[in-house]
């Protein structure tokens, strides 16, 4: 995966990233995981070191800077649902290791990678569990879910592992009208971003949710 850290240092750069030497290596060694086990797993269809780059990992990076911004100075616990191959749990804990991130799949071998990853790359900050959301009974102060379910499921499925006044951030592709106007209250939405991911020509953005 050498050849991608050129384009992976472009890429931090545009999206106004500065992450250390050991971050980005980390980067690298997390695809090169992924692509040994991405296929023994069944963790993902794509396995292309150039697509992995900007479907896994820019995309995944490309929410660090919105949810700093929208969370400054604060420790947070962070809970991935659907979390898969651990996107975006994975880079978030590369990228904040002040940060406390849980990545939990009802996949017992997804889960299984995440730790893993956890032990590969020496990161105490991240965990893989092997769970439904809705069977957790610790809270957190975000939550995040990455292609995994409807606004209104996702919402519905983690709600009691959303501590009061936390927020929910679903990265989605084109604005998600019809899935918005499914919400019931007291789920609302406060904050639509949208998010440009360097190398990759779609629509993308971040729904920030809330309970009343």
């Amino acid at each position: 995966m050498r050849e991608l850290e050129a384009p992976l240092r472009r890429g931090l750069n545009a999206l106004g990233l500065d992450l250390s030497d050991a971050q980005v290596q980390m980067l690298l060694e997390y695809l090169v995981l992924l692509a040994k086990w991405g296929r023994v797993y069944n963790l993902t269809a794509r396995l292309e070191p150039a697509e992995m780059l900007t479907h896994h990992l820019l995309d995944s990076l490309s929410i660090v800077m919105p949810l700093r911004r929208q969370c400054p100075g604060r420790t947070l616990r962070v809970l991935d649902v659907g979390a898969g191959a651990g996107l975006p749990g994975v880079v978030l804990a590369i990228c904040c290791p002040g940060w406390q991130i849980d990545c939990v799949d009802a996949v017992a071998k997804k889960a299984a990678f995440v730790q893993q990853v956890a032990v590969s790359l020496r990161l105490p900050n991240l965990r893989g569990r092997h769970a439904r959301v809705e069977q957790l009974t610790e809270t957190y102060s975000l939550v995040t879910s990455r292609a995994f379910a409807s606004l209104a499921d996702f919402t519905q499925w983690s709600a009691q592992a959303l501590a009061e006044g936390g927020s929910w951030v679903a990265m989605k592709g084109k604005y998600p009208a019809d899935e918005i106007a499914q919400l019931a209250p007291p789920v609302h939405v406060f904050h639509v971003e949208p998010v440009a991911v360097p190398g990759l020509d779609a629509e993308r953005c971040l729904v920030w949710l809330q309970r009343l």
